[in-house]
């Protein structure tokens, strides 16, 4: 019998803002998606706002591709038929989708690139945390890439190759140097940082009409 989780329950309160749409056509729609806002529901009542019944409400052909972690903003993508949602599936999975993150990191990193490569598996003691698992995790790889730093924090660039759960949330803090306002695996930073200080910065993919490859970037808002 599994341990109840110690993380304590947060509270649940989305941002009142328009949608940021970034670009839309026959089979796809692609938002800024704001930090604090489900991309879908919750499995409780309070939960139930979220990012694609806002966006049904105002397109209602509107399908779910893939995800970002409630406190995280940027990019995301959406289908507008059954077509484009299997077609976008596939590029998730396969790996041929291509995303970069922009992230602020706690205290300074040292050296200039690198590559987390530590599979990770649910912390079933403490969920919803992922956790460094070498036994039964599920391998997966992050580069990262100092753009600017000073001694009490680190301005990245991170680019997964894997899409696991909390990937770049774990990675970091295995290198000593976790995502600052992340209430799960940094709470001692909450007090001076209001958001989660990580974003969907870039995402490319083939159009599921065309096959060409497209990419849309969101400005980083921190």
């Amino acid at each position: 019998m599994h341990k109840p989780s110690l993380i304590p329950d947060f509270a649940y309160d989305p941002p009142d803002t328009p949608l940021q749409i970034l670009h839309e056509d026959a089979a796809i729609i692609v938002i800024d998606k704001p930090a604090g806002l489900l991309t879908v529901p919750g499995k409780l009542e309070n939960r139930q706002d979220c990012l694609i019944s806002r966006l049904q409400a105002a397109r209602w052909n509107a399908l779910t591709v893939h995800r970002l972690d409630c406190d995280t903003s940027g990019v995301i993508i959406f289908a507008r038929t059954k077509q484009a949602q299997g077609f976008l599936g596939q590029e998730f999975e396969h790996r041929r989708a291509r995303k970069t993150y922009v992230a602020r990191l706690k205290g300074r990193l040292e050296p200039d690139s690198g590559t987390v490569d530590l599979p990770l598996g649910s912390d079933w003691d403490f969920r919803p945390r992922q956790k460094v698992d070498p036994v039964k995790g599920r391998p997966a790889v992050t580069d990262w890439q100092v753009l600017d730093r000073s001694d009490r924090e680190t301005r990245v660039r991170l680019t997964p190759h894997t899409g696991r759960s909390h990937q770049l949330r774990v990675h970091m803090l295995a290198l000593g140097h976790p995502i600052l306002g992340d209430q799960i695996y940094a709470p001692e930073t909450l007090a001076d940082h209001a958001r989660l200080m990580l974003h969907a910065e870039t995402l490319g993919l083939h159009h599921p009409t065309t096959g060409d490859w497209v990419s849309f970037a969101a400005p980083v808002p921190f």
